[in-house]
């Protein structure tokens, strides 16, 4: 016989996006119980950066929606006494045209509601220990980003939601089957006034028509983590380089955009062909995370490229003075993604909506992605 269970909301998925979900209803005093198949999220909530982001995000509502999200991780970490660094992001400029581009989005960013400055070479390194000074012409810098450690979060928020707000987790436990107000899982049956999918890149255990229909893909990025940093040492900011302008849609509006983009597919095309932009954060332990590349496509192979980790490696070489770099992990992410939607939000039953994010932001847009939804469901006020 099945188990029996009645809450005001079934959370299906484990990731950020659904874990998002259950802390704000049940801080608004829901009951709550989150479906999790897996011993505990394995996805792509785990395997980013950790970086909360909202300076790549587009001007307008997104960005908007990345201020708001930024607002709530604050007040949950607060909450839960988790790990962060509120240390704000650094875009360093090592070629003229980067400068160029840095420069121009310092001066229109701030009518646009970005919090950011051009900042010299100078001013640059007495932020971070961690860039070369050979070349460096400044920076970009932006004070709204913060980083968390995402495999801590992912594995105390649960822990912290069951104690402060009882939310009930059932990990190792496959949803079948989402009807209306009601969610079967082997063993048991939980009726519910609201159901949220939150299926990240599974596109064919829940709803497949409604995925299918919808161009979705996917994409497969790689990255890194390096041994633990010597005691006392701290990256500070956040930081990418010139190659992030051309992959965050920010700074699209740039008129100087182009002819850095010109000049990267023509002297660095490996670069271009796996989409790659070098960033670099930090883990609540003290390692550093690395990467990143970008391969599209339904069909992930499963197999990583070392080619690809290689020119990661290469650029931060150049670019990086750090303790050390050598190499403690290696793994590949996957997220979903559309050419054209930041996130796919649909309900294909009365009470049920499938969300996901879109757009590889959803450490940044998460919480504020998840308020919006139960709003709209009627969840919350």
């Amino acid at each position: 016989m099945k188990e029996s269970l009645k809450v005001d909301l079934a959370v299906v998925g484990g990731g950020i996006v659904g874990i998002a979900h259950a802390y704000l209803a049940a801080r608004a005093g829901l009951s709550v119980a989150v479906f999790e198949r897996s011993p505990q999220a394995q996805g792509a909530s785990v395997r980013n950066f950790g970086m909360v982001r909202p300076v790549g995000l587009p001007p307008g509502p997104l960005h908007s929606m990345g201020l708001r999200s930024r607002h709530l991780w604050l007040e949950l970490l607060a909450e839960s006494g988790l790990y962060y660094h509120n240390t704000g992001s650094l875009y360093a400029a090592y070629r003229s045209d980067e400068a160029a581009v840095a420069q121009e989005f310092s001066q229109m960013g701030p009518s646009l509601g970005y919090d950011c400055a051009w900042l010299s070479a100078e001013e640059t390194l007495t932020r971070t220990q961690a860039l070369r000074a050979d070349g460096l012409l400044g920076a970009l810098w932006s004070s709204s980003e913060l980083t968390v450690d995402p495999r801590q979060v992912l594995r105390e928020i649960p822990n912290f939601l069951a104690a402060r707000y009882r939310v009930e987790f059932h990990f190792n436990t496959a949803v079948q089957a989402v009807e209306s107000n009601c969610l079967h899982a082997a063993n048991l049956r939980c009726q519910t006034n609201f159901i949220m999918v939150a299926p990240g890149d599974d596109f064919q255990t829940l709803f497949p028509d409604y995925f299918g229909n919808s161009g979705v893909t996917r994409c497969k990025l790689q990255m890194m983590r390096t041994v633990l940093q010597p005691a006392g040492w701290r990256l500070g900011p956040m930081l990418a380089f010139g190659l992030s302008f051309l992959h965050y849609p920010a700074f699209r509006t740039c008129q100087s955009l182009p002819a850095l983009r010109e000049r990267v597919e023509r002297e660095s095309p490996a670069l271009v062909r796996y989409g790659i932009h070098v960033m670099v954060s930090e883990t609540a332990r003290g390692e550093l995370t690395i990467g990143d590349s970008h391969e599209y496509g339904l069909a992930v192979n499963v197999f990583d490229n070392p080619a690809i980790n290689r020119l990661i490696l290469d650029f931060a070489r150049a670019h990086l003075s750090v303790p050390s770099l050598e190499i403690a992990e290696v793994w590949h992410g996957v997220y979903a993604k559309h050419p054209e939607a930041p996130w796919l939000s649909f309900s294909p039953v009365d009470g049920v909506r499938v969300a996901t994010v879109t757009s590889g932001i959803g450490m940044t847009i998460a919480l504020a992605f998840a308020e919006q939804n139960l709003k709209e469901m009627g969840a919350i006020q």
